[in-house]
């Protein structure tokens, strides 16, 4: 099995200014001025359509915070909040002009605590990634302008150096660390002739440059050379018994066949990317023993011929170790010859499980959780969503992540938002739709372009040396139910089926309801086998936007209001 496939971690970050102890709901950082005093922390969950900030502010006094189009005061959305005389005060408003902001008709932020002690002022609150109402800013995936003020007292005066304005990409924040030990190594192919095939794999084994210590790689970079060819590349740690460099195409030799463990990879859409300040990928301190594999995929759909290709991937690392070792563990559907899609369907589905209570039984020392901070989801031309249950004890407690409109020729990374923890007993369910309307024949589970797959590799730490965790209908009990005497049989029948509304769907039902074979592997390709059923995977719950009436607000006094917001008005504009 083992096939690894289409990464582009872009595993989202910390700035760095926390340190190693990072709330798991909070993990993003940023000061949004330049002396260190206002620092803003969020976290988010797509699935669940939330985002929540902790405004931390180095003054005793009120503190304001808001989303702007412009930088500026009109049209920005705005909070503030303090500890004043007469105790907590935090509403919802909006500036619609060089005057005082209107309170907002329904109060869309929900205050989740609101602190002064210290020196500092801490106010942590959570809304609506989407806007609940037009007086409400939307958060989108494209950067944002924040804008701040605070005073020195809750009795405010105007104060021109307290404010401020920073754009931050809070849905895709992507800092870039700065360590004063930094160094790089690049893993490339080297002058590599590109075959004139519509798909083809090329992998080489080698060893990294000697590093005489363990190190911490925290950031990766793609060198690509020929982007209209090359369509993704991975790297793979190989096990102890893995001893001498290779470099031929993919899959075709006994010691490329032995190196499944993902460290790193991208893809077409991707970028450079960083691993949270918690965690790096270990690198070093084995004298060069470990070898690496190298896997680069080139869609050359035209047959292009005399392309020369060294594309690769740059490790930045750092000597300062973090908190975790990071790794990647592969879910969903097992990527083995034997499965099927049916043609003529626009939402057909297939499912994959991960039972980690099996991971003890290739694990000697198990951690007790994973914490997972980022998913890539994956699949190929013919997926159009994609879903990652998440189920404790048989009953289904999250969706992990989910991507309602995969688009194939980006292969982004899921950000999580916040670190979601999988308790080893937990199951994963990952389920995948097609579209399948414009295609005449079955399509295949496999490597090519054409074929298809069904993936989440999930970024997690602290790192155990797993390499996948997935599932696969059980064929032979497939055969018997589709009244086929063996699986060679079945897969005659297969393609000489009349694929209508009706086969398709017993098709998909008989799959979802027979047993399937769960498989756990670690990196030396041990693996642990087990039998077990397809959970029901439950869709989102609806959101709904906090429906609290302005009227219902608890206010400091009248007059504090008035010379809060008007003076306000005169900092944020």
């Amino acid at each position: 099995m083992g096939v690894l496939f289409l990464l582009m971690p872009l595993v989202l970050c910390l700035s760095g200014v926390l340190g190693a102890d990072v709330d798991p709901a909070l993990p993003f950082s940023e000061y949004l001025d330049s002396g260190s005093s206002v620092l803003l922390r969020w976290g988010f969950d797509l699935v669940k359509d939330f985002i929540m900030f902790e405004l931390s502010v180095k003054t005793t006094g009120w503190v304001g915070f808001g989303f702007s189009p412009n930088g500026g005061m009109e049209g920005a959305d705005i909070v503030i909040g303090g500890v004043g005389p007469d105790g907590i005060y935090f509403t919802d408003r909006h500036a619609v002009g060089k005057f005082m902001p209107l309170l907002d008709e329904q109060q869309d932020y929900r205050l989740l605590s609101l602190t002064e002690a210290d020196g500092q002022t801490v106010m942590k609150f959570e809304r609506l990634i989407r806007a609940c109402d037009k007086d409400d800013y939307p958060i989108t995936e494209v950067p944002v302008k924040l804008i701040y003020a605070y005073g020195k007292t809750d009795n405010i005066t105007y104060h021109r150096t307290s404010r401020g304005t920073k754009e931050v990409n809070l849905l895709k924040f992507m800092p870039k660390a700065m360590l004063p030990d930094s160094n790089y190594f690049d893993l490339t192919m080297t002058n590599l002739t590109i075959p004139t095939e519509n798909t083809y794999y090329h992998c080489k084994v080698m060893k990294i440059p000697l590093l005489d210590q363990k190190y911490h790689v925290y950031r990766i970079e793609p060198l690509i050379e020929n982007m209209d060819l090359v369509h993704h590349l991975l790297l793979y740690r190989c096990p102890p018994t893995v001893t001498t460099p290779t470099e031929e195409a993919c899959y075709t030799g006994e010691t490329q066949t032995q190196c499944f463990q993902t460290v790193a990879a991208w893809g077409v859409g991707g970028g450079a990317f960083e691993l949270p300040e918690v965690a790096g990928i270990p690198v070093g301190g084995d004298d060069g023993k470990t070898l690496y594999r190298l896997e680069v995929h080139y869609n050359n759909q035209d047959n292009i011929a005399g392309r020369v290709d060294n594309s690769g991937l740059r490790f930045y690392y750092t000597s300062q170790l973090r908190q975790y070792d990071a790794a990647v563990l592969m879910t969903g559907l097992a990527v083995v010859p034997g499965y099927v899609i049916p043609p003529n369907t626009t939402n057909f589905h297939s499912y994959g499980v991960c039972d980690t209570s099996q991971v003890s039984q290739v694990i000697s020392d198990p951690k007790a959780d994973l914490h997972v901070f980022s998913v890539i989801l994956h699949t190929h031309l013919a997926g159009r969503k994609i879903r990652v249950g998440h189920f404790r004890n048989g009953e289904q407690i999250d969706l992990l992540a989910m991507d309602e409109h995969y688009n194939f020729e980006f292969q982004q990374a899921v950000n999580l938002g916040k670190t979601k923890t999988i308790k080893l007993g937990d199951q994963l369910l990952v389920e995948c739709t097609y579209n399948t309307e414009n295609r005449t024949g079955l399509t295949l589970g496999g490597l090519a372009t054409t074929n298809e797959m069904c993936l989440a590799f999930l970024f997690y730490y602290p790192a155990m040396s797993l390499s996948s965790c997935v599932s696969f209908p059980d064929p032979q009990i497939l055969s018997h139910e589709m009244g086929a005497a063996n699986e060679i049989e079945w897969l005659q029948m297969m393609f000489l089926k009349h694929w209508d509304e009706v086969a398709i769907n017993e098709y998909e039902k008989t799959l979802t309801e027979i047993q399937q074979y769960l498989i756990v592997g670690n990196i030396a390709n041990n693996v642990s086998s087990n039998t077990g059923l397809i959970p029901q995977l439950k869709a989102a719950p609806p959101v709904s936007c906090i429906k609290k009436n302005s009227s219902n607000i608890t206010h400091p006094s009248v007059g504090l209001v008035l010379l809060l917001w008007i003076t306000a008005l005169l900092i944020l504009s």
